[in-house]
C-alpha cells in the first residue's frame, strides 16, 4: 500500500455524491492506492470516469443532478448493490477498474445485468479517502451517534413493496402528505434498499420534516448485510426520528417481500415492535394477494394497500373483493382522511399513548 497527499482544492472541485454527502473533506488528507489495498463496504474513493452507460447522472450532495462526462472525477462510496430490473454487483477486492451502479453514487463490480439493462458507466478508482493517520474514511465514521431516547414512539407507518416494482417510495411521500395535509408534523426514514437522494428528497418535498436513510447509519446499501445490523438501522434512525418530536413516522422498505435482507427483516422483533401499521404497495392483483397472505402469516398489521396497483381499476375491484382491504390510489393516500383509515390516535394524545422507543 502507498500513500499520497491530496489537494484539498482539487478534492472540492470533484462531484461528490449523495452517498458521500456526511463527510468532512477536511478530514482527508490522503489517498490509499496500491495492488494490496482491498476496498470494504462504505469506503469513500475517488474515482475517473472513464465510460458513460447506464448512470448519465450522479446525485450530488447538493440535491442536483449532475450529468457526467467521461474523465468527471467523482467521490462515491463502495457498496454491494441489488436491483432486480438492472444490477447485482458486489465490492470488488482490489481497486481496479469497476461500475457505478446507483444514481446516489455506489462503486461496486456487476455480477449479472438485467437483460434490458445497458452497460455500466465504468470508474477508475484513483485512491480512498484517508485522514491525516493514513486510515481509511468509510461511511461508519460519518453515522448518526447512538441515542436513547426518552420520548414516547409516535404512530409509526410502514410502506412496504412486493417487488422493487410496487411504487414504494411515492406511496410513502403521500403518505407523508395526507398527514401533514392533517396537521401532523411528520419525520421518515427509508430503512432498507440502496442510497438514493431522490428518495429522501421527495420524502421531503412531500412535507417530512426530517427525512434520514441507510446512510445517516453508517450503510451505503443494505445487501449483504446481517438481519442483526439491519436491526441497527432501524433503531438508529427511529431513535434520531423520536428524539425529533414528530408527531408520526412514515418509513419506507426498499426492494420487495422475497429480498433477502427485507425478507429477513420483516420476521424480526425489532420491525415488528417499531411499527403501527403497513401499506402494502403492490405491482398487480397476483402480488397483491401474496403480499397480503405474506405478511398475514408472520402477523404484521397491514392496513391497506396502493402502488402500481390501482392503475388498473379491474384489478383494484378484485383486490378488494377478495381480500377485504381497501385500496388507496394517490389522492387517498395525500389527503387529510389517510388518518381515519390509519386509525392514528388524536393529534394531541399522541406522545402519551404510545410505546416507548
Amino acid at each position: 500500500m502507498n500513500t499520497s497527499l491530496i489537494n484539498q482544492a482539487n478534492l472540492k472541485n470533484s462531484k461528490i455524491a449523495y452517498s458521500a454527502r456526511n463527510v468532512m473533506l477536511e478530514s482527508v488528507a490522503s489517498l490509499l492506492r496500491g495492488d494490496d489495498v482491498i476496498p470494504n463496504s462504505g469506503d469513500i474513493v475517488l474515482a475517473r470516469i472513464t465510460k458513460i452507460g447506464q448512470l448519465t447522472e450522479l446525485e450530488l450532495a447538493n440535491g442536483r443532478r449532475s450529468v457526467l462526462f467521461a474523465d468527471d472525477e467523482i467521490i462515491v462510496c463502495y457498496g454491494d448493490c441489488h436491483a432486480a430490473d438492472q444490477y447485482d454487483a458486489q465490492v470488488p477486492t482490489d481497486l481496479e477498474s469497476c461500475d457505478l451502479v446507483a444514481a446516489g453514487g455506489i462503486a461496486s463490480l456487476i455480477n449479472h445485468r438485467h437483460a434490458h439493462a445497458k452497460p455500466s458507466t465504468m470508474l477508475q478508482p484513483i485512491g480512498l479517502l484517508a485522514n491525516g493517520d493514513h486510515r481509511r474514511i468509510n461511511l461508519k465514521d460519518t453515522a448518526l451517534p447512538k441515542v436513547v431516547s426518552l420520548i414516547s414512539r409516535p404512530y409509526t407507518v410502514a410502506v412496504v413493496g412486493t417487488s422493487i416494482h410496487g411504487d414504494n417510495t411515492m406511496v410513502a411521500a403521500n403518505v407523508i402528505r395526507g398527514l401533514t395535509k392533517a396537521g401532523y408534523t411528520v419525520g421518515a426514514a427509508k430503512i432498507t434498499g440502496t442510497a438514493s437522494g431522490s428518495d429522501t428528497w421527495l420524502m421531503i418535498d412531500a412535507g417530512a420534516s426530517i427525512a434520514l436513510d441507510m446512510t445517516d447509519a453508517g450503510f451505503p446499501s443494505t445487501h449483504l448485510v446481517s438481519p442483526e445490523q439491519v436491526d441497527g438501522i432501524i433503531e438508529t434512525l427511529m431513535a434520531h426520528l423520536c428524539v425529533s418530536r414528530v408527531d408520526a413516522i412514515v418509513i419506507e422498505v426498499g426492494d420487495g417481500l422475497f429480498q433477502r435482507e427485507t425478507a429477513a427483516m420483516l420476521d424480526s422483533k425489532m420491525f415488528a415492535k417499531t411499527v403501527d401499521g403497513i401499506i402494502l404497495a403492490a405491482a398487480d392483483a397476483m402480488s397483491a394477494v401474496s403480499g397480503v397472505e405474506s405478511l398475514v402469516n408472520k402477523k404484521l398489521p397491514i392496513i391497506a394497500l396502493g402502488g402500481h396497483l390501482i392503475d388498473s381499476p379491474l384489478a383494484t375491484l378484485e383486490i378488494v373483493n377478495a381480500i377485504g382491504l381497501p385500496v388507496l390510489d394517490r389522492m387517498a393516500l395525500g389527503s387529510s382522511d389517510i388518518v381515519n383509515t390509519l386509525q392514528i390516535p388524536l393529534q394531541e394524545n399522541i406522545f402519551h399513548i404510545q410505546t416507548a422507543c
